[in-house]
């Protein structure tokens, strides 16, 4: 759905509610001055603003408890906000809603070096519990473009992916227990750290990837993993998406399965890096496609090198890499690893862009990105398909920009056309239209095409059990 026809709720405050609101909430909780509360409004993509009155940010889980609480007895819905860096809309609040920012709740509570775990608030930066595991020997996997600025509790309520899914997981894999604010104000206690524990329902899997729609995380343990000691990355040349699926195969099979990332990018996504962004070429020839390719362990030694040697030598020899630059220092790891953290930066300034994050079976990326290309330049002939992402996990970021001197709206205008072609082309080969960015108000109605009718009921079922009011971010991910 086109983001001009996606709004949120433009209901009121009940009269009084604020002076309620006020007389729970703790000195410096409540912001209401419209200069403050501005870069709470705006979210990653502009494509929506919120028009909230009112914005708390509370600084502990039981100012949440109390906050919840009246907003249940008044049946007022809140909006729940982490770092404010998510794509799809899902933290925007319309006028009668409160949005309710966690960014206090951002204590380090424990790190337990020996059970492999740490123990978090909600607000926490994700790069800041990546340092915090790395002080005491340990690693946090969970890695993407907004690091430095989104939280913990932004990550559990979209499920984060990134690019370390292929070795361990998206953030529900690297979730082991979780403190709810529920839709009450009751606090559900599920903060255990244990690795097996088969006593019920999964409850916290229930919040994972839930949008704030049940409840609001407030807390959380998460996996740590051995620190990395060996690490081996390089940024190779390829023909096509099939030989980079052929490589990825070949790489996990030659290292005994220690590839941490392996990330596809394509022509066009280089060339618009390279300028707009400070980032140079790596090769003196361009090429069709790329591969930035980590190898890492905890091992020590430097077998490592010799088993990433002898993959390179095996790929050039059968024509799988053309070229490649190898790392040889971590500045050279991290002027390779921003050619692709660079993309999202280099395409706002590209021009228009009608972006879709999709997943795939592994073995159905080269399907996917030659379906859907060719559906969209039957659309638009001239248009640039701009391909890229996590091609270990099946995550392709498969994003439209605008032909050479187009007219900006012109080509937006085209949205919904566009996205049901690569939706289509998505769905028969058995993929999912939101692989790792969420629903939010973006494709709440679009999911509903996709959806499983059953799968859409049931989750309406959980939603009306766990938030009769429906007050819980209304509107996102699940329409009613």
């Amino acid at each position: 759905m086109t983001p001009a026809h996606a709004k949120a709720s433009n209901a009121i405050l009940p009269e009084g509610f604020a002076q309620a609101l006020a007389h729970v909430c703790s000195k410096n909780t409540l912001i209401t001055d419209s200069d403050s509360m501005q870069r709470f409004l705006i979210e990653e993509r502009s494509l929506f603003t919120s028009n909230a009155e009112i914005v708390v940010a509370p600084s502990t889980a039981q100012e949440v408890s109390r906050i919840i609480s009246l907003c249940a007895q008044w049946e007022v819905p809140v909006v729940p906000q982490g770092g404010n860096t998510g794509l799809v809309g899902g933290t925007v609040a319309g006028r009668g809603e409160v949005l309710m920012s966690l960014q206090k709740l951002n204590r380090i509570l424990e790190v337990d070096a020996e059970n492999f775990t740490i123990t978090v608030e909600a607000g926490c930066i994700l790069a800041d519990v990546q340092k915090a595991a790395s002080d005491v020997g340990c690693f946090f996997p969970l890695s993407l473009g907004a690091e430095g600025s989104c939280t913990i509790g932004g990550n559990i309520a979209s499920n984060a992916g990134g690019i370390g899914v292929l070795k361990y997981g998206n953030t529900r894999e690297l979730t082991l227990g979780l403190e709810v604010i529920l839709s009450d104000g009751r606090i559900w206690n599920g903060m255990r750290p244990l690795y097996k524990d088969n006593t019920g329902y999964s409850l916290k899997n229930l919040f994972i990837g839930s949008e704030g729609s049940l409840g609001i995380v407030t807390k959380a343990i998460l996996k740590l993993y051995p620190a990395h000691i060996q690490r081996k990355k390089a940024f190779c040349a390829l023909n096509s998406p099939r030989d980079a699926l052929t490589l990825l195969a070949l790489a996990r099979k030659r290292s005994g399965d220690d590839v941490t990332a392996f990330e596809l990018m394509s022509r066009f996504s280089l060339e618009i890096v390279t300028k707009h962004t400070d980032n140079n070429e790596p090769f003196s020839e361009s090429y069709p496609w790329y591969a930035l390719i980590e190898f890492s362990t905890s091992r020590t030694g430097n077998d490592l090198e010799l088993l990433f040697e002898a993959f390179a030598e095996e790929a050039f020899e059968t024509g799988l890499i053309l070229d490649a630059v190898v790392a040889q220092s971590v500045d050279q790891e991290q002027r390779l690893a921003a050619l692709r953290e660079s993309i999202p930066e280099a395409q706002k300034k590209a021009g228009g862009s009608i972006k879709h994050d999709v997943s795939v079976p592994v073995s159905k990326v080269p399907d996917l990105i030659e379906k859907a290309s060719a559906a969209v330049l039957a659309l638009i002939p001239d248009a640039k398909i701009c391909a890229f992402g996590h091609v270990g996990d099946g995550n392709v970021h498969f994003n439209v920009t605008q032909p050479d001197g187009a007219d900006r709206k012109v080509f937006l205008e085209r949205w919904d056309d566009v996205n049901a072609v690569v939706y289509e082309a998505t769905t028969q080969l058995g993929g999912s239209i939101s692989a790792e960015h969420g629903i939010g108000l973006l494709k709440v109605y679009e999911i509903n095409h996709y959806r499983d009718p059953v799968e859409g009921e049931l989750m309406r079922t959980i939603k009306a059990a766990l938030d009769p009011y429906n007050i819980m971010n209304p509107g996102k991910l699940v329409a009613s």
